[in-house]
């Protein structure tokens, strides 16, 4: 192979037909590369290779036919801008009428006898007189020359963005295949590793994932990848976190005295929060910068957790921020610890992005204050506080709230405006230990496994489509009462709900598919996909049967400061119902909100659905939790069940990774460790499996144990360092 094809740093625009405008169109989709556009795994496959006779499909599913066209295609103009081709084709059991819209051009494609493999959904129809009618409207047709054995069974379908289709897409990737090298030149994990875990090659895994022969070839291929994406997960992050983390340095924090602080709370501290506090406490005393991972479940006492810290770190001299994900959340924990702080004479202030000027000004003049007396010794905000703008005199202690929200680079970016500082890093996910510790190989973990007393329970039910009605009329006697209601969808827009559902009919799901399991399994049937429901339709039609309700819509695509007064409006009773994506899930503390509903409730982790639940039950009202969905999956029914009798979130925690994998803790995005550079879970966030998941785990220990600079494995180490965004001279 020539010099120009031997790299998968080649832009796309190397590719014969990819112009600007193509170009725009794959960056869009996040593949600038060759690599990136070989890293675009199909969304579902279509199995056209499973035949069937006309008298064996079902009326309006999706099917693959061998047909022969038995009359001359004719064209007729129905009205003025659509015209209709139309010709009838046969197999042995019976024949059905094909029809084209708009598409005259076909006329010559399909001449009399020849022979094709016609995919797409089949309308049968009994007539009369007992005879079945078909019809086929706008289907995949290939020409079947010598035998049906030549046409691909499994056809790709990929994400696509304007004007990109499926046929250039295909044409594409399968250009850019052209540029794998062999497999030993082109594969990170060593031949032993492979042999262990029963692996493909990694040249063999990239072509097949976009071309399989065979459902026993596209397993192979999507083990041996999500393998990879696990292994570089747990190698990357252990070995960021070995390189990263100081080994002395810090100031000693050792006046750690907390009880003022424990006598003004309402409430008695539980002995997981003591003993967590414990924990800190000694890290803070060591000398040791302290790197440490506080997980619990939501309302468990994180946040006076993280005061007992702050309280340490400040009479120790030193001064300490808390950074949250979004503005409203921070200014709730900014109204929780203001007063708790001032009432023990320590100085906090807010800085957000929509704090006015001259009060910015006034707070950087503060916090870079040598004076202790004038200085400001606590600091809550957003990402504000990782400006170029805020220095500190001398910052002990970094606080990072809902964590998974930052990557590594932000957690450490508000770090370093101090000298080997402090780190305390909290999140309302409860993760199971085993896979935290891989997740945050950079820091220690403490657990906080028990809820403070007089914490309500929210009741829980599963429903289905026939409890609509119902459903209406308990968001409005609750709203009458005062309440307030969310309703979270999986969608935000009509058009991204159907850009789903094109893909339900008869195709292999991504998602469905995992590693080790019958491929016959993989294949939804139609009616167990329920139509999903969009934020912004259903606001509307909930506008339309709750005239007298104020509704509005909150989601991830709107602008921060629009999503934030959406979210402001919520929290101060100006609105009834919230109708949201899972942007929600980490908001503000609303007690007043009595009832979450989650539309297609099968489309969540268990995980997210209890943060979901965790959005109520926050105040004195009784709280419910209704997750409605008309899925027919026996999976999806066992998770449903299981919120509707569990309600600790660990328990849930580990029956999510049983059932599911690490996907749902890593998330859609692959969390923290995405963000910190190119490293992206294409297949794992969704293949979820977690034996193969242990297994990369402890092949990634065990490499990092026999070499832990990984300087026997130079390929290995750049990709890493890249994926990881490590200074490699660091």
């Amino acid at each position: 192979m020539n010099e120009a094809k031997n790299g998968l740093k080649t832009p796309v625009t190397q590719l014969k037909s990819v112009g600007k405008v193509r170009a725009e169109a794959l960056m869009r989709l996040g593949a600038e590369t060759i690599g990136d556009l070989i890293g675009l795994y199909p969304r579902a496959y279509e199995n056209r290779g499973d035949i069937k006779l006309l008298s064996e499909t079902v009326n309006g599913e999706k099917s693959a036919l061998c047909l022969t066209v038995a009359t001359q295609p004719k064209k007729a103009l129905i009205r003025r801008g659509m015209s209709l081709l139309k010709f009838r084709a046969y197999d042995e059991s019976g024949t059905a009428e094909i029809i084209y819209f708009n598409q005259d051009f076909l006329a010559d494609k399909f001449a009399l006898g020849n022979t094709f493999r016609f995919y797409g959904k089949v309308e049968r129809k009994k007539m009369p007189s007992g005879k079945d009618v078909f019809s086929l409207s706008s289907p995949v047709a290939e020409p079947i020359r010598e035998s049906i054995s030549e046409l691909a069974p499994l056809v790709p379908i990929y994400p696509l963005s304007p004007p990109l289709n499926q046929n250039l897409m295909g044409k594409l990737i399968s250009e850019s295949l052209t540029y794998l090298r062999g497999d030993a030149a082109s594969d990170f994990l060593d031949d032993d590793i492979k042999m262990r875990n029963g692996l493909a090659g990694r040249a063999f895994a990239l072509r097949t994932i976009h071309a399989p022969l065979s459902m026993r070839e596209l397993e192979a291929a999507k083990k041996r990848l999500i393998f990879e994406e696990f292994f570089f997960f747990s190698l990357g992050t252990a070995f960021a976190g070995r390189r990263q983390r100081p080994t002395g340095g810090a100031v000693i924090c050792a006046e750690n005295d907390i009880s003022d602080l424990a006598s003004a709370l309402p409430y008695d501290l539980t002995g997981a929060q003591k003993r967590v506090i414990e924990e800190i406490k000694t890290d803070l005393a060591s000398g040791t910068p302290m790197s440490r991972l506080v997980c619990g479940d939501v309302g468990c006492g994180k946040t006076v957790v993280a005061a007992a810290a702050m309280l340490i770190a400040v009479r120790s001299g030193k001064q300490a921020a808390l950074m949250a994900p979004t503005e409203i959340l921070a200014t709730q924990h900014y109204g929780d610890l203001e007063k708790l702080f001032s009432s023990l004479g320590i100085k906090t202030a807010l800085l957000c992005g929509s704090t006015p000027r001259a009060e910015k000004r006034r707070i950087y003049e503060a916090l870079a204050e040598c004076d202790p007396e004038k200085r400001i010794d606590i600091v809550i905000g957003t990402h504000a506080l990782i400006s170029d703008g805020v220095k500190f005199s001398s910052l002990g202690l970094v606080v990072n709230d809902e964590q998974h929200k930052f990557g590594v680079r932000q957690r450490s970016a508000l770090g370093e405006k101090g000298e080997n500082v402090h780190m305390l890093v909290m999140s309302a996910t409860p993760i199971p230990r085993s896979l935290a510790l891989t997740l945050y190989g950079d820091l220690d973990l403490s657990v906080i496994d028990e809820m403070p007393p007089g914490r309500q329970r929210v009741d829980t039910f599963a429903v289905d489509e026939g409890y609509r009605e119902r459903l209406i009329a308990f968001i409005r006697k609750l709203t009458g009462e005062g309440g307030q209601v969310y309703v979270v969808c999986p969608a935000v827009e009509e058009r991204e709900a159907e850009e789903v559902e094109d893909a339900v009919e008869g195709d292999i799901f991504m998602s469905e598919i995992s590693t080790g399991e019958a491929f016959s399994l993989c294949f939804e049937e139609k009616n167990s996909q329920p139509e999903l429901k969009s934020a912004v339709k259903y606001a509307e039609e909930l506008a339309e049967r709750l005239s007298d309700k104020k509704i509005a819509f909150v989601h991830g695509k709107m602008k921060p400061a629009e999503k934030d007064s959406v979210m402001q409006s919520f929290a101060a009773g100006e609105i009834d119902v919230l109708v949201s994506t899972t942007v929600i899930e980490v908001g503000v503390n609303v007690p007043n909100a009595c009832l979450m509903i989650v539309e297609n409730a099968e489309r969540f982790g268990l995980s997210q659905l209890h943060q979901l639940r965790g959005r109520v039950g926050r105040g004195s009202r009784k709280s419910y939790c209704v997750l409605v969905s008309d899925s027919k999956s026996e999976r999806a029914r066992e998770r449903l069940e299981t919120m509707r009798k569990t309600y600790d979130g660990f328990t849930i925690a580990e029956k999510d990774l049983s059932m599911r994998g690490p996907g749902d803790f890593v998330g859609k995005n692959g969390g923290a460790v995405r963000q910190s550079g190119a490293l992206r879970f294409r297949l794992a966030d969704m293949l979820l499996d977690g034996e193969l998941f242990s297994l990369a785990m402890s092949e990634a220990k065990m490499l990092l144990d026999s070499d832990p600079t990984l300087e026997a494995h130079g390929a290995l180490l750049h990709e890493i360092n890249e994926l990881f965004d490590i200074d490699a001279n660091h």
